[in-house]
């Protein structure tokens, strides 16, 4: 008899009005995209809030930093608090928070406790957003958790990318208060149709036991390592501070594994899923799929301003056409999912992926706009194909009331590499900066130099302004020979940052590729497509971990 029943809404009668399913579908949605929006809305008013606040670039950092740290620190430990608390209570209660936090971070008068106020935004952020997923695939039949996931995907894909323009709209409006106080009636409303609309998890019978061992060294492990990639982005990886957070980080993370391998009862993470194959490889394919998506979320927006001289609104408008593909595929990819199974989306995908990814590489100081919207339309449509597919894959076989914590794992993963990659593209980019370069734009700061993305000023390129006069406002009445001097350093720093970008996505096109060939391993058309009962079917006589004691 199999392990594997079927989701507990796909067993209750059909009811008067708009079904279950889909009272979910909208509720997940609907708290999971103001998390996702809150992880980039923030980033263009960094300069107002240095004004605001009277505190320098490497605090306001820490607005960013902080939420990241409690977002990754509270991801692995949803699930277990899901199995313990009920699944409904834990989202409601993330949202909440979340929330409440929104408001708190409107209302700062310092910056400390902004930051504060930030780091309660990341932890119900993390209490709430892998739980969609599971509240999903119990919500739909088998034949349509694809779908379902696609239309989840929208959210995933889409919020990064509206996030600067939302941002950008109201610090011009000088409302920057408002990026934060905006949670406040979505969070209201998500909460209600949570709260009203979503059923109280019955799959389990049993209380899940603590697991006090691996909750301190998933917090330790998680939080250092995301301490030193977020280090390693300002300081570079051989600064001490990084390479001993990395130390402590890999030190818990090696305990964590020895913990929830071998000594705890009802482990935090059920690292056991990892025995099988087609969840080992969905769940590394997402990796991948994790790094393109914010890899070139962080890469392009410096290009674009730092290099092209473009604001954080027009850079915002500029990156659209990712989101608007990527939302239009998602869905799609989540439909054709359900009928002819990962395979062939995640070969398109990444072979779409590694054609686009090969196009950035070849990116210039004077590439034309009209170019760049065309290679980010790609780019949503590629990663439309793959971010969602698989994520569907890895979550289909995980027993059903293994969900919560599958998606923990899965997400909690897929955070860590996303910020060691992101920090390791943005040294792979300052690779290419010579040391001359360095002094040099310590020296030009003086000319506004050092504040260039924030005055509108290029490195290769600033909007209306001829190529051969492109200097800072500041050294407009400088002596000639001192023009001269900044115009030939400014012309080395572009060609050496375009270099960095070469560098950066040759190294994700190797990546793609594999990618694409690894793809080619998981099930569905061309070969036999029975769906995702099959695969669990197969889990079951194969390779599937057994479930936790307690379960």
């Amino acid at each position: 008899m199999s392990v594997f029943p079927a989701p507990q809404a796909a067993d209750v009668p059909p009811e008067s009005g708009l079904a279950y399913k889909w009272k979910v579908l909208i509720s997940v949605i609907f708290g999971i995209f103001m998390i996702i929006l809150d992880s980039t809305v923030i980033n263009v008013a960094l300069q107002t809030l240095r004004s605001e606040y009277n505190i320098t670039l490497t605090e306001v950092q820490w607005v960013i930093s902080i939420y990241v740290l409690a977002l990754g620190i509270t991801t692995p430990l949803s699930g277990f608090l899901a199995d313990r608390f009920g699944i409904k209570n834990v989202y409601v209660g993330g949202l909440l928070i979340f929330t409440i936090s929104s408001l708190l971070c409107g209302l700062a008068p310092s910056f400390w406790l902004l930051i504060v106020a930030r780091a309660l935004q990341g932890i119900g952020g993390g209490l709430a957003q892998p739980l969609g997923p599971p509240m999903l695939y119990r919500a739909f039949p088998v034949s349509e958790q694809g779908r379902a996931l696609g239309f989840f995907g929208i959210a995933l894909v889409a919020g990064p990318a509206f996030g600067p323009i939302l941002g950008g709209l109201l610090v011009d409006a000088d409302l920057w208060r408002w990026i934060f106080f905006i949670n406040v009636p979505i969070g209201i409303l998500g909460f209600i149709l949570a709260s009203r609309f979503l059923r109280k998890d019955e799959l389990r019978q049993t209380k899940a036991k603590a697991d006090p061992l691996g909750i301190i060294t998933a917090i330790v492990a998680f939080g250092s390592l995301l301490y030193a990639a977020t280090l390693a982005g300002e300081l570079g990886w051989g600064a001490s501070q990084v390479i001993t957070w990395f130390v402590v980080g890999s030190v818990a993370l090696a305990a964590f594994i020895v913990i929830e391998l071998f000594v705890a009862k009802e482990p935090l993470l059920e690292l056991r899923l990892f025995k099988n194959s087609q969840f080992a490889l969905a769940t590394v394919l997402g990796y991948v799929t994790v790094l393109a998506l914010f890899g070139a979320e962080f890469l392009m927006p410096v290009y674009l301003q730092a290099l092209r001289g473009r604001s954080a609104l027009e850079t915002g408008y500029l990156i659209l056409p990712l989101a608007i593909t990527a939302g239009i595929a998602t869905p799609i990819a989540g439909f054709l999912y359900d009928k002819i199974g990962p395979r062939i989306l995640v070969i398109l995908g990444f072979g779409l992926l590694a054609i686009n990814t090969w196009q950035l590489a070849q990116i210039q100081a004077l590439t034309p706009v009209s170019d760049i919207l065309w290679l980010f339309a790609l780019r949503g449509l590629a990663l439309g194909l793959v971010v969602q597919t698989t994520f569907s894959t890895a979550l289909s076989n995980v027993p059903p009331q293994q969900l919560p914590r599958g998606s923990a794992l899965i997400n909690g993963t897929r955070f860590l590499v996303q910020a060691i990659g992101v920090a390791a593209l943005a040294t792979i980019l300052a690779s290419g900066i010579s040391q001359a370069t360095r002094d040099f734009q310590e020296q030009a700061a003086q000319f506004g130099g050092g504040d260039a993305v924030s005055a509108g000023f290029g490195l290769c390129e600033t909007p209306g302004v001829d190529p051969a006069n492109n200097l800072p406002a500041a050294a407009a009445n400088a002596p000639a020979a001192v023009q001269a001097q900044l115009r030939e350093g400014i012309d080395r720093a572009c060609q050496e940052q375009i270099v960095g970008f070469e560098r950066a996505y040759t190294v994700t096109f190797y990546f793609s590729l594999v990618a694409l060939a690894l793809g080619a391993l998981l099930p569905g058309w061309p070969g036999k497509w029975a769906g995702r009962a099959a695969m669990q079917s197969r889990a079951n006589t194969a390779d599937a971990p057994p479930a936790p004691a307690g379960h």
